[in-house]
């Protein structure tokens, strides 16, 4: 999990639309993030997916469908999103939530050109495989 910072905005409102599997982020700066469910799950913050360390990344694939069936808080520094493949150990502090919804764009086009490097795809899950280095980028 990324460090809490005091100068980082909070989110207002969190909604999650089941439908287009898209979680809403409205903060007190008035940043505004729409992030895709498969987007959250490939830039999980948890050790599963970063690692424990520079170099120890694993690159998330088969996601494309992915879903986020549960949100719990946690505290009031975070969130904690299970999703429809299993995975509920990221913890998304409102430090990380904003970093990666402010790196949207850059995030989501490097992990694509890690994905097509890689021979990776969003739709077949390779993560069973030997671990390729990969994640999105470091806070």
């Amino acid at each position: 999990m990324s460090g809490l910072d005091r100068k980082t905005p909070i989110p207002t409102e969190i909604t999650l639309h089941k439908k287009s599997r898209m979680l809403e982020l409205m903060f007190d700066d008035g940043g505004h993030y729409q992030l895709p469910a498969e987007f959250l799950r490939v830039c999980s913050p948890s050790a599963e997916v970063r690692g424990h360390g520079p170099g120890q990344e694993t690159l998330q694939t088969g996601k494309r469908n992915v879903e986020i069936t549960a949100l719990e808080a946690v505290g009031n520094y975070a969130v904690q999103p299970t999703f429809s493949d299993g995975h509920n150990t990221g913890i998304y502090s409102w430090d990380w939530l904003y970093h990666i919804g402010s790196n949207h764009e850059t995030l989501w086009a490097e992990y694509l050109e890690r994905l097509e490097k890689s021979g990776g795809s969003r739709d077949i899950d390779s993560t069973t495989l030997p671990p390729k280095s990969g994640s999105c980028g470091s806070h």
